[in-house]
């Protein structure tokens, strides 16, 4: 279901509650806003009657929340989602978790340490798995104590080691891709070259999130991949790895025939980066005409030019005899310069 974004409304829980009971009556997005910032009196209520709403509603109310909060970033659905992860049914755990990937909150890594292993659901163990990485990239820059990124770290190696469904395996590695743990490239050698190309995907999404660039060669190879899942995957580890040998073969997938492959061949290349990529892009958004298409290719070229701003930097040469690159690195380090801290990391 698509959201419109209203004003935020002042409904009374009270009419929420009665609203939700009443499965025969639609629910609007202003339900939905009211959901955000529930306080600890509101969760109390929510609880008395939660799961009195029929299950196909509560997995329908959360599906809309994850899609609401993807839309507008100024709500916050932590503490429904929180409250969510405790439900009877396990699509609505699962689009809990799914809910709270945007959030950065290690005091749930001993509760997704524990569902990971015990929920009795493999898309829940799966999903979690995932949410995870979150933590072992937070550890990665030093966002994280090493305890907790080691637990996570350990807990992951263990699921990919033990006898769980592939999918849960699969994720396990993936999440693991952003972790420098010594085990892990034996890790996705052996998935990479298993002969089977579930594992094949995994082993390359893992690639992508290392910032390795020692994967190079064997992206390269999986971009001529006949398997579509595969190429996608190399597309955009090649696009992560930013590895500009992969431009050649990129282009030459603008005009594939699947939608998929395409984009994702664009995407990496603003990654990458390139006269070439801009002007095509240019032509492609003078040429288009679709409002959600003209939507993305805006994300891509505002991608392609932090891409660039990042070249221009890594350009400079900051030796000690040069006084500009001096001047450079004190408007860096001025506090009233509008520098995005985020992209230091």
């Amino acid at each position: 279901m698509v959201i419109s974004m209203p004003t935020k409304p002042e409904t009374p829980f009270e009419n929420l509650i009665e609203t939700f009971l009443d499965h025969e009556k639609p629910l609007h997005a202003g339900y939905f806003y009211r959901l955000s910032d529930l306080d600890e009196a509101e969760l109390t209520e929510l609880g008395k009657f939660w799961m009195d709403i029929p299950t196909w509603r509560r997995v329908a109310i959360m599906e809309d929340v994850e899609e609401l909060g993807d839309m507008d970033f100024t709500l916050s659905f932590e503490a429904l989602a929180r409250f969510c992860m405790q439900d009877s049914e396990p699509k609505v755990r699962e689009l809990a978790v799914r809910t709270l990937w945007d959030y950065e909150l290690p005091d749930l890594i001993p509760t997704y340490l524990d569902m990971i292993e015990s929920d009795q659901n493999v898309n829940v163990r799966a999903v979690v798995a995932t949410a995870l990485s979150k933590y072992i990239y937070l550890g990665e820059i030093e966002e994280l104590s090493q305890k907790a990124l080691r637990s996570v770290e350990d807990k992951l190696i263990e699921i990919y080691n033990g006898k769980d469904t592939l999918l849960v395996r699969r994720r396990a590695l993936e999440a693991l891709g952003f972790s420098s743990r010594v085990e892990v490239p034996d890790m996705i050698n052996e998935a990479y070259y298993s002969g089977d190309n579930d594992w094949l995907v995994s082993a390359l999404f893992a690639m992508g999130c290392s910032a390795n660039k020692i994967w190079k060669s064997k992206v390269l190879d999986m971009l001529e991949n006949d398997f579509e899942d595969v190429l996608v995957e190399a597309i955009r580890a090649a696009g992560e790895l930013e590895i500009s040998e992969a431009s050649a073969s990129l282009y030459e997938l603008l005009n594939h025939e699947v939608e998929d492959i395409r984009k994702a061949a664009i995407w990496s290349l603003s990654q990458i980066g390139g006269e070439r990529i801009g002007e095509f892009l240019e032509d492609l958004y003078d040429q288009t005409e679709d409002p959600e298409e003209l939507e993305w290719l805006e994300s891509v070229l505002e991608n392609l030019a932090f891409t660039e701003d990042l070249h221009m930097f890594e350009l400079l040469d900051f030796d000690d005899d040069d006084p500009i690159g001096y001047d450079m690195l004190d408007l860096i380090d001025d506090e009233d310069t509008p520098f995005d801290q985020d992209h230091q990391s």
